[in-house]
């Protein structure tokens, strides 16, 4: 709660996002919740061209015309992207760079949260799969077009979505990257694990890539659609439901959750580059337990192994 309190930052979408002319933005899970709504914001500020994407055609279609009943001409294209599947995200990345050869601001905004345990094709926990190692392979394999961008446009950033959530993997002491010890760990417990390499990764990322301003950032405790899962599955018993009911009141709204990472997306540079983490709005924090170097660097390495097992250099 204090992080409201102190050290915010004031940011009006509105007012505070500058002109985005000639920027080509891509933005994962742009279909629904906070994705959706930066993607909002960002086409009123006339950028080249957004990207959004999503996995359900049906559904990013719908929000492309969504948004653009809102702004008439709104430059949104869909590109298919599957997380869950390193393959489905490398097609996603050569479709991409086949449509442009520019990248100003990639949004790792998708994300799954304490769904049932499940191995996704490559055999990690779908959590994780999801939520880092597809984002991963996405950045990798965008990072040529990215630096590029950089050499004649230095504000070039990535905004990793992680979420105060991290600490959940305290339980566990840490990352959890053996399959076997997922498959027995709470679904919680592995979604901090996956929020956890988010912000990882960012750290990671940045200590590599001085060039580009990249950082992670937590929304807040918004209503997504990402509590549909915890919501349908508490309805079991009328005293789970209230408390339920309770908490889900409280939630704030994908407006104010939005705010963090369009703030990382488009604040000024500077205060950007400043961290790895930042709490609403623009608040820099160290996050929880296990956020060092050291562990930045053991997901890293174990990051890099995987993908070059898959055929990914």
């Amino acid at each position: 709660m204090f992080e409201w309190l102190f050290g915010r930052k004031s940011f009006d979408p509105d007012t505070d996002i500058p002109d985005l002319s000639g920027k080509v933005i891509l933005v994962t899970g742009g279909n629904t919740g906070l994705g959706k709504e930066s993607i909002r914001h960002f086409v009123r500020h006339n950028p080249k061209k957004v990207f959004l994407a999503a996995r359900t055609a049906s559904k990013a279609h719908a929000a492309i015309e969504e948004i653009k009943r809102e702004t008439p001409d709104a430059r949104i294209e869909f590109l298919q992207l599957d997380l869950g599947d390193l393959n489905a995200v490398a097609k996603a990345a050569a479709d991409f760079k086949s449509r442009s050869d520019r990248l100003d601001i990639l949004m790792n905004n998708a994300g799954i949260m304490a769904v049932p345990f499940a191995l996704t094709p490559q055999n990690y926990d779908i959590q994780f799969g999801t939520n880092h190692m597809g984002h991963a392979l996405l950045t990798k394999l965008l990072l040529p077009t990215l630096l590029q961008t950089a050499e004649s446009s230095p504000d070039v950033r990535i905004i990793n979505l992680s979420s105060v959530g991290h600490n959940l993997a305290a339980l566990s002491g840490g990352l959890i990257l053996d399959p076997t010890r997922a498959a027995n760990a709470y679904s919680f417990t592995r979604y901090g694990t996956a929020k956890l390499a988010n912000l990882l990764h960012a750290r990671a990322l940045r200590d590599r890539y001085p060039q580009l301003t990249i950082t992670s950032c937590h929304p807040g405790e918004i209503n997504t659609q990402l509590y549909a899962p915890q919501q349908n599955l508490w309805k079991g018993t009328w005293v789970v439901g209230w408390i339920w009911g309770q908490f889900w009141r409280v939630l704030g709204t994908v407006e104010d959750g939005v705010r963090n990472q369009l703030w990382c997306a488009v604040g000024e540079r500077e205060e950007v580059r400043k961290g790895y983490y930042f709490t609403p709005v623009g608040r820099r924090s160290a996050g929880g337990l296990y956020t060092g170097r050291e562990e930045a660097e053991r997901l890293w390495e174990f990051t890099e192994r995987e993908l070059k097992k898959f055929g990914f250099e």
